[in-house]
């Protein structure tokens, strides 16, 4: 067996993987913006194209596998690119491999930070909304610790700008 559908696999990985930084990309732009709608659309592409992301990782599970079966060796799906690396015998297949997990490893690289930096524009926006509420509203009075059970409120007293009552 050779490696070549492995590689195609790994190229496969690779262009998901671009498409959802795309996505990211787009997604940051997005959450400046406030825009609900076409957050969750960003959503559903993502959904999407992780389901192929997972069936192109089993895909590259069982390359592996085959690959260490025609090697003489017990496939453990466990292997990773770098471990088949080590195993290949042909110096321009792992010079392929190599190149191809290089690429995937920058680019997961990138897609991470810059979901780090959505999940931070996320707990943003939500402190900004808590904040406005509880300008608002007024902030809930949890200074009591304690309270008798026979005088306990029963709801939150959140005393704000607005007369709920009218």
């Amino acid at each position: 067996m050779s490696i070549e559908s492995l590689l195609k696999t790994m190229s496969r990985l690779q262009e998901t993987h671009e498409a959802l930084l795309g996505l990211a990309q787009e997604k940051t732009q997005v959450l400046v913006r406030n825009d609900v709608d076409h957050l969750n659309m960003i959503v559903n592409k993502e959904s999407k194209w992780i389901r192929v992301i997972a069936e192109a990782n089993q895909e590259r599970i069982q390359f592996i596998g085959s690959y260490l079966l025609s090697r003489g060796y017990h496939p453990n799906p466990k292997i990773t690119v770098a471990d088949l690396i080590k195993i290949v015998f042909k110096a321009e297949d792992k010079q392929a491999l190599s190149e191809a997990q290089r690429q995937l490893l920058a680019t997961i690289s990138k897609l991470k930070e810059l979901n780090d930096v959505n999940q931070q524009l996320v707990e943003q926006s939500l402190s900004f909304i808590n904040y406005t509420v509880d300008l608002v509203l007024g902030a809930p009075e949890d200074d009591i610790v304690y309270q008798h059970p026979s005088q306990q409120n029963y709801g939150v007293k959140r005393p704000g700008l607005f007369d709920t009552k009218a």
